[in-house]
């Protein structure tokens, strides 16, 4: 059987009818156990038949009638005290077959009773009752089906809520499989079969999210390589013109600097986001880090006619990858000094508390608009989409800053300065 289905089924009813054999066979080895020789049943009656003994020897008759009534009130069936020949004592009635059936056949009956005896030591006295059965297995036959019924529809209802959900889920699997990356269980079962088709709902978002990411990223690769490689193209054709072949050099390492610089970005990326384990993760002085992007960072801002002014207000020593955290802090001031007016100033400043490390880089340029400050740290993003990479960059820097401040378990956020933009970066001290 390969139906999960009927796998459940077929082992609740085999298990229900085993349950019901074993039943049946304990309840009769009980039932012989008890009635057979020195069971409590044989026990009981040979002290009842003690007490009509000594009736019958003590006071006659009388005496055993007394004590044959009582015996009759209180137990159920009919009891004899017979002799040895099988006449009644208490009626003198001859009730020899009812002693010759007691002695034949498991369990013995007569006439539908069912016969038990038991005899004194010298054989003189038999104390004979006469019981109804006390169950007839065929008797109950429609009863037992009845149970059996009632059992296989709760069997088949559980098989159902077992099987039923999985078929479910085996379907969502296939449409996502197929293409369908919005195909989700949406189970709100409680159990371990609700537990697993929500995890496939978080591992298909998490998919579903990888993939969109893929080709946007695909999308904006090929976007950003048209312009430099058509500007290749051109530089090429003029230097093959003869025309001017020192512009059409200096185009071509321009451009191809700026494909370099694209594919590291993107390599930078990839290794953040797919290798943590690559990072060369330790102990290292923040303030060490950010004072080396400051002097790395002083001929753009001298280019750009603007200057960077640097408040170190207390060390830090975080544990992290230093290339990485250099990386960080470079693409975040230098999408500073990018927007920052002519003769302004970008402030970057170091600060700790018990736990945390934070920088802060503000700007005084045009800052972002408020619905786009979530977005800034996306790949390729640009507040003005048609922004040349002359003056807005790739949009990979804050991405990466992103990326390597997340892989340090640390935090990054932009707002609004009024005027400009502050990009604080928050990492846990060592």
């Amino acid at each position: 059987m390969r139906s999960v289905y009927a796998k459940v089924l077929a082992w609740s009813l085999g298990t229900l009818v085993l349950s019901l054999v074993a039943f049946l066979g304990v309840s009769i080895f009980v039932s012989m156990r008890n009635t057979g020789r020195g069971g409590p049943f044989e026990r009981f009656e040979i002290s009842l038949m003690s007490f009509a003994v000594d009736a019958h020897e003590s006071g006659g008759a009388p005496a055993l009638r007394t004590a044959m009534t009582r015996i009759d009130g209180q137990l159920p069936g009919r009891h004899f005290l017979l002799a040895s020949d099988g006449r009644d004592l208490l009626t003198g009635e001859d009730r020899s077959a009812i002693l010759a059936a007691s002695r034949a056949g498991f369990p013995p009956r007569y006439r539908g009773h069912i016969v038990d005896a038991v005899h004194t030591s010298d054989g003189r006295y038999f104390y004979v009752s006469l019981v109804d059965p006390p169950l007839e297995f065929w008797r109950y036959v429609p009863y037992y089906l009845l149970i059996l019924a009632a059992v296989a529809v709760l069997c088949w209802l559980l098989a159902s809520q077992i099987a039923r959900p999985l078929v479910a889920l085996t379907r969502t699997v296939e449409r996502f499989g197929a293409g369908d990356l919005a195909a989700r269980t949406t189970s709100r079962r409680k159990d371990e079969i609700g537990e697993l088709g929500r995890a496939f709902d978080r591992m298909a978002e998490r998919i579903a999210t990888l993939l969109t990411a893929e080709r946007r990223l695909l999308q904006d690769v090929s976007h950003e390589l048209r312009t430099p490689l058509a500007r290749l193209s051109f530089a090429a054709e003029l230097a093959c013109a003869g025309e001017d072949r020192a512009e059409a050099q200096e185009i071509l390492r321009k451009e191809i600097r700026r494909l370099s610089d694209l594919v590291g970005a993107l390599l930078q990326v990839t290794r953040s986001e797919g290798e943590p384990a690559s990072s060369n993760m330790e102990p290292l002085p923040l303030d060490e880090v950010v004072e080396e992007v400051v002097s790395d960072c002083w001929f753009e801002s001298d280019s750009r006619d603007c200057r960077i002014q640097y408040q170190p207000r207390s060390e830090a020593c975080v544990c992290g990858d230093r290339e990485l955290l250099r990386r960080a802090l470079e693409n975040v001031v230098m999408n500073a000094i990018r927007y920052a007016p002519q003769g302004s100033a970008v402030e970057i400043s170091l600060a700790a508390d018990e736990s945390l490390a934070r920088v802060s880089v503000r700007d005084y340029g045009p800052g972002v608009p408020e619905e786009a400050l979530s977005k800034i740290f996306l790949p390729f993003f640009r507040v003005d989409s048609a922004r040349h990479t002359d003056t807005g960059g790739m949009g990979l820097g804050l991405s990466i800053a992103s990326r390597s401040v997340s892989l340090h378990h640390g935090q990054i956020r932009a707002e609004n300065a009024l005027p400009g933009l502050r990009v604080t970066i928050e990492i846990p001290l060592a």
